[in-house]
């Protein structure tokens, strides 16, 4: 058993050890070994050289880590939190998604950017959203969201290996949870989406943080004689259409769970994809449990009150099925 940022750890771990090429720079990521406690020791066992703190700019040290990928290396930039990360959306939007389009196909930005997204800490509005839409809604970024502690594990290795820049979001709730970790675990697919759980009466979507709420309402919906296909999407960006698709082709009914707001959100892309190519398989209005459209209050009751909870997904489930 690891927890989920034990797995990051490693997986940092692998790709330093790896690669020469690769380093990891953020605020607070050497000394203090990270916000989250993700690169605990590093400083220690590679030096500052390859574990490097900035200063706190974020759209200064994501244009170093853009500037180094240009230059040869593998640069893997921490930002604390996804909220923050809109400092440097001129780097990341107008510099690393698009530089190889406006090249002519001449450079590319092999750059992977991490950064903790989502509630539940208690972190109030500056430090819990879930922003993954904004990035996935931009050409030239591949955009994942590892779930599990194999997939936190290995996601990060995979994303190295692609010629442009791959943005990872980290549940900031999935961090102290745990699971298993087979010894030859490794680098893992980050193009399809998976299938958690195997159902006939309805397909639940989740990805990243939502997928253990989506789990946990399928088991209890499995106490009823509901049985929930539970689809974790993996990548935001390119989106697995087919996985979805297919698997409404066997359950006729569709719920996605979506910790980022309703409107014009990653669960709206996939109802308007679902409609658009499975309309006639849909024995059902398509149904989507998100976060309320406020910033995440502060107040713990709150803050559990706006966010996707298992009980919403299992009413919007039973509401399908009815």
């Amino acid at each position: 058993m690891i927890t989920y940022r034990d797995a990051m750890r490693e997986a940092l771990r692998e790709a330093l050890d790896r690669d020469g090429r690769v380093f990891l720079m953020g605020e607070d990521v050497g000394a203090y070994g990270g916000c989250f406690g993700v690169s605990r020791g590093l400083l220690e066992e590679y030096g500052p050289h390859r574990i490097r703190d900035t200063p706190l700019s974020e759209s200064a040290f994501v244009g170093a880590g853009i500037g180094a990928a240009l230059g040869g290396m593998r640069p893997i930039v921490e930002i604390m939190t996804g909220n923050f990360s809109l400092l440097a959306l001129d780097q990341i939007l107008n510099n690393a998604a698009t530089l190889r389009h406006m090249s002519g196909g001449q450079l590319g930005v092999p750059l992977v950017i991490r950064m903790a997204t989502g509630a539940g800490r208690q972190l109030a509005a500056q430090h819990s959203h879930s922003l993954e839409a904004f990035y996935a809604h931009i050409p030239g970024l591949r955009v994942v969201s590892p779930a599990t502690v194999a997939d936190a594990r290995g996601m990060l290795w995979t994303a190295l290996q692609d010629p442009d820049p791959v943005v990872i979001f980290e549940a900031i709730a999935l961090y102290n949870s745990e699971g298993e970790l087979p010894p030859d675990s490794g680098a893992v697919d980050i193009d399809r989406a998976v299938l958690r759980r195997a159902g006939t009466d309805v397909t639940v979507v989740a990805s990243g943080g939502t997928l253990p709420i989506a789990e946990s309402a399928a088991e209890r919906l499995a106490g009823e004689g509901i049985s929930a296909e539970v689809i974790d999407l993996r990548s935001l960006r390119p989106l697995d259409e087919t996985t979805v698709l297919e698997s409404v082709a066997r359950t006729h009914r569709l719920v996605i769970v979506d910790e980022g707001w309703r409107s014009v959100g990653i669960a709206a892309e996939i109802a308007a994809r679902a409609a658009e190519h499975a309309y006639y398989e849909l024995d059902a209005p398509i149904a989507r449990v998100c976060t309320a459209e406020v910033p995440i209050p502060y107040a713990r009751q709150l803050e559990e009150a706006a966010l996707p909870q298992p009980e919403a997904v299992a009413a919007a489930v039973h509401k399908a099925v009815s």
